[in-house]
């Protein structure tokens, strides 16, 4: 059950992006790193929230691309990164208080000017984990090609692979905009990623019936690839430059995939991408071609 209410976010604050499901392993971490570079890219300005006190996957994520940007003298855009620890002491009925506290503090701390929130919850049921949900605009909910993490969404009948009920993260979900549209009126949107698809979808029916008794925006992801493995040791994306300079290796098929992958991915989120961030995006392309180009004669030489 839902408790709290939303965090209150200021005048003018960011478009946060919340990427949860409560089974590990449907590739979050790697979701949320993505989606906040990808929009980096686009000029939008990000920052970042790790809520999972155990794993410290997106933490490990960020510094890991901050140490090897320096290592191979290369620019890598970062977002401002926070991470907010569980509540430990001992009296736990102060811990809800504990951590609402902190995670304001994190969120008051990034530039006002932050047109992205993107927070990376844990796979198990917490007070944060909630409270993220709470404040969403949009939530991305990766699932892998599997009735076992299905079963996080709906249970599902052997037999005829009818929805028979809802599941604990889906009704969670449904309490969580419930509970917002009665404090602002806000509805958020609920996007189920299918991620490490195969060409023969197996919850592919199931999750179509699913979506519409839910409404959730029923998406393709990215498919079971080695690469996005590869990619967080380094810290890279696959929106980086594929280049031996970037990746330390010679790119293959396998790294263009990805790309074209991500990228159909930022545009099916429909995100509100604002105009200025596009024309930032711009500016920073057209100055990286002509740093590759060779000076002309009149650049160098003084009449």
């Amino acid at each position: 059950m839902l408790q709290g209410a939303p965090v209150a976010l200021p005048p003018g604050a960011p478009h946060v992006i919340v990427v949860g499901n409560e089974k590990g392993g449907a590739g979050k971490t790697t979701m949320a790193m993505h989606v906040a570079v990808g929009l980096l890219k686009l000029g939008q300005r990000v920052s970042t929230i790790d809520l999972d006190s155990t794993q410290q996957s997106l933490t490990r994520y960020t510094e890991n691309r901050r140490i090897w940007a320096n290592y191979r003298r290369i620019e890598l855009e970062l977002p401002a990164h926070r991470y907010v620890s569980r509540a430990r002491g001992p009296r736990p009925v102060e811990h809800d208080a504990e951590e609402l506290a902190a995670l304001e503090t994190a969120i008051s701390s990034f530039d006002r000017s932050t047109d992205f929130l993107v927070i990376d919850t844990p796979s198990n049921d917490t007070y944060l984990m909630r409270l993220a949900h709470l404040m969403a605009d949009t939530v991305l909910t990766p699932l892998p090609d599997s009735f076992l993490d299905f079963g996080m969404l709906a249970s599902i009948d052997p037999i005829t692979h009818e929805v028979t009920g809802t599941g604990p993260y889906a009704a969670m979900m449904c309490e969580a905009r419930r509970r917002r549209r009665q404090v602002d009126g806000a509805l958020i949107d609920w996007v189920v990623v299918r991620n490490r698809f195969s060409l023969s979808w197996l919850l592919g029916q199931s999750l179509g019936k699913l979506a519409m008794r839910l409404g959730f925006r029923d998406i393709e992801g990215c498919a079971e690839r080695v690469v996005y493995r590869q990619f967080f040791l380094s810290g890279l994306t696959a929106f980086d430059p594929l280049d031996e300079i970037t990746l330390g290796d010679r790119p293959n098929r396998l790294h263009v995939a990805a790309q074209h992958e991500m990228r159909d991915l930022i545009t099916q989120l429909k995100l509100p991408i604002n105009e200025l961030g596009r024309r930032r995006a711009a500016i920073r392309a057209e100055w990286a071609a002509s740093a590759d180009a060779p000076l002309e004669t009149s650049d160098i030489l003084a009449d």
